[in-house]
């Protein structure tokens, strides 16, 4: 039944576990596939073309799991290649780009609203035409914050040179004024209490993870598709790399132990590895 079928979800690395972590929560009883391609990012550096080019192989593979719905479970790619994925599925493919826009706007007060994120996606200009698809009358600041992930992905989350990072790049923003702040990139979370310092404790940090398994939710319920029974291990891991400290940082962003990560080469075939 189609309602079993899983959900699949892709980043271009781990970030997205985030995301994972998100819908998890709040959709126990669904089985959840997750490819990070680890061997091929960062996306926020690379084209359009050859990110939408990587979107599609990865979308490909996950077809072949027989998935009720994809998400797109990076900013980089659901800014480039959304629309895309779209057409080239027949079942729901949702980004999470319009989900925390459409958040923001509910949120602001003063009809200023910042975004954070990595370079592709702020260069994009996606999240400010999500947000004014909305609401034309709200202002929108960004900031591309590339040292972010390193530092989150070090596991630096409470170091002082992470909190002078933050200080430099968002100190346009607080001047400002916004009064909320989207985060744009799904490594981000992990970084809220370092971002709600700096920008003070009344803007209010908008989440993507947590606004798009809403919208899976949402998506699900209308066609009729969400799973009664969890069937089956809760969620698959695929990564296209594998290190060492590698399934440590997958844990720390999902926040719970998983029994294996299965790695997957060049040609999306899986592979095994020793030692890991």
């Amino acid at each position: 039944m189609s309602e079993e079928r899983p959900i699949c979800m892709f980043d271009s690395g781990i970030g997205g576990l985030t995301v994972l972590r998100a819908i998890g929560d709040r959709l126990p009883d669904e089985r959840i596939i997750y490819f990070g391609d680890t061997a091929r990012l960062p996306y926020g550096t690379k084209s359009r073309e050859t990110i939408t080019r990587f979107s599609r192989e990865i979308v490909e593979f996950l077809m072949g799991k027989r998935p009720k719905m994809i998400v797109v479970a990076c900013n980089t790619a659901s800014a480039y290649s959304l629309a895309d994925l779209q057409g080239a599925v027949d079942i729901p493919v949702i980004g999470v780009i319009k989900p925390g826009a459409r958040a923001a706007v509910r949120a602001t007060r003063n009809r200023k609203v910042g975004v954070i994120g990595t370079r592709a996606t702020i260069q994009s200009g996606a999240y400010l035409d999500a947000v004014q698809a909305d609401d034309p009358g709200v202002k929108v600041f960004s900031k591309d914050c590339p040292l972010f992930v390193p530092l989150i992905e070090e596991g630096w989350m409470d170091q002082q040179v992470t909190i002078d990072i933050a200080e430099e790049y968002l100190k346009h923003l607080v001047e400002c004024g916004v009064d909320t702040l989207i985060l744009g990139c799904t490594h981000y979370p992990l970084l809220k209490k370092v971002i709600g310092r700096v920008m003070g404790r009344d803007v209010i940090l908008v989440d993507s993870a947590e606004e798009t398994a809403l919208e899976v939710e949402h998506a699900l319920a209308g066609l009729g598709q969400l799973s009664g029974s969890l069937l089956g291990p809760r969620c698959e891991v695929f990564l296209s790399d594998m290190h060492l400290n590698l399934r440590l940082e997958v844990e720390r962003f999902l926040g719970f132990s998983i029994p294996r990560i299965r790695v997957v080469n060049s040609e999306f075939e899986e592979i095994r590895l020793q030692g890991i």
